[in-house]
């Protein structure tokens, strides 16, 4: 038996009643295995339910004022809290007065949830399940709709919107998405901004019609480096798909099949993927009845950061993402170029996103099929890309692969040597490197003999 029949047990011998909420609930009914398991538990107080769940595993408080209990036990984690009552007293997401209720109507207990998917809930012992707001039919419609006036009240719901639409692509219900264009994001913190950004790029499955929901939801006020990409053009040979936000959306739905399954990393590379183009809007011009777009690379990065800026405290993720908008077309580029292409190119290319942040020449690959997958055509696999094939093997086969260059000299080795102290150690250091990237200098030992000679040169 798990943990959540015998906690509902334990509840109902006590005289209470215990359910099931949320996106348990909606995740069943989808026949999906729900990741969050959330109990709401009735007619009993806070010391008798803590009581009850003391009996389980370990029992933390994490909501002090409104009686909401983390349990964890070996198995499971499961969250448990009181109906509550909630006052608005103030802007944003936190400006709520919020108290628990034992004794609150289910059916006013789910009046204060999101969208009416979210606010059935199911007895786990009996099975029953209680739908006050037709969230079941809206279940069954795919249809996000909000459960009363009261979704207005907190901003953040707009995120979640786009969030829910990127995890199941969704329809949002006309209103619901009035109430959103009434709300102001700037109230919500940064880190909340974050929370649901990599909800809605790392964790579902439609990150593109996430995004592309904002429009509707008025969302995009709030990122105007994405709303900057709206009607952006694009030449329609390259780009059939349309403009450059429609490009980059699917980009985004395409990047999901390349995800590596690590957290930050997948983190880093939909972000690249959602700002490659930040520089399109300044750099796109027309010449010779063609759009074209020169320079948007590099153009792109300090708007980029700008957009970073309000998204992620993290400076390594800064500085990794700026790097894969900056990087972008190189792959492309020197795979066109390839007979040309000399060995150094495929090393400074590994040391400029080395240097400053933490994504490597797979990182770049995966961030630019995405980019070429974004045409709505047929694509090969990331697997049969002839630029990632190619590159992949030439970077492979010069050890930078997975990381950069290395000097195979140190500021000590320059001192053992006899140099003085001071900033030739560091010139020295940067002609070694230079000469190692080129392919003058191919190990440890031709390092020291050339710093020998050329110190000698300087006595």
């Amino acid at each position: 038996m798990n943990l959540p029949i015998k906690i509902a047990e334990k509840v109902r011998d006590k005289g209470g009643r215990a359910f099931l909420v949320g996106g348990a609930v909606r995740d069943g009914l989808l026949g999906l295995d729900p990741t969050d398991l959330d109990f709401e538990i009735f007619g009993l107080e806070e010391s008798s339910l803590a009581e009850i769940l003391r009996d389980f595993g370990s029992v933390n408080l994490i909501g002090r004022h409104f009686a909401v209990f983390h349990v964890a036990t070996a198995e499971q984690e499961i969250q448990v809290s009181l109906p509550r009552r909630e006052v608005k007293t103030g802007p944003g997401h936190k400006g709520f007065s919020i108290t628990a209720d034992p004794g609150m109507d289910p059916s006013k207990a789910s009046a204060r949830r999101d969208f009416t998917v979210n606010a059935l809930m199911e007895d786990p012992l009996s099975g029953e399940i209680l739908d006050f707001w037709e969230g079941r039919k809206d279940l069954k419609a795919g249809l996000l709709r909000h459960v009363s006036p009261a979704f207005a009240e907190d901003p953040l719901r707009v995120l979640r919107v786009s969030r829910f639409v990127s995890r199941f692509d969704w329809a949002v219900h006309p209103e619901t998405a009035a109430f959103c264009r009434e709300l102001d994001l700037s109230e919500i913190p940064r880190e909340r901004i974050e929370e649901e950004w990599k909800k809605i790029l790392v964790t579902g499955n439609y990150p593109g019609s996430g995004v592309r929901v904002m429009e509707e939801t008025g969302a995009l006020e709030a990122f105007p480096e994405i709303d900057a990409l709206r009607g952006v053009p694009q030449d329609p040979e390259w780009h059939p798909e349309g403009d450059v936000f429609i490009h980059t959306c699917l980009a985004l739905d395409a990047a999901t099949k390349v995800r590596t399954g690590v957290a930050e990393q997948d983190w880093i590379e939909s972000l690249g993927v959602l700002c490659h183009d930040f520089g399109k809007p300044a750099f796109t011009v027309e010449k010779d009845g063609r759009w074209r777009s020169p320079g948007h690379d590099v153009g792109g990065v300090e708007v980029t950061r700008d957009f970073l800026a309000r998204v992620t405290a993290q400076s390594s993720i800064v500085d990794s993402v700026v790097a894969l908008v900056r990087e972008h077309l190189r792959p492309t580029q020197l795979w066109q170029a390839r007979a040309e292409v000399s060995d150094a190119a495929i090393r400074r290319l590994a040391l400029r996103l080395d240097q400053t942040s933490s994504v490597d020449i797979p990182s770049l690959l995966r961030v630019a099929w995405s980019d070429a997958a974004g045409r709505g055509e047929p694509m090969p696999e990331f697997e049969q890309w002839d630029p990632a094939q190619w590159l992949l093997e030439r970077a492979g086969s010069l050890g930078v692969r997975e990381e950069s260059i290395r000097n195979f000299l140190q500021g000590k080795d320059l001192l053992e040597l006899g140099i003085t102290p001071g900033p030739k150690v560091g010139e020295i250091l940067d002609e070694i490197l230079e000469l190692q990237i080129e392919g003058t200098i191919a190990d440890r030992e031709s390092a020291i003999a050339w710093a020998k000679e050329r110190l000698g040169q300087e006595r």
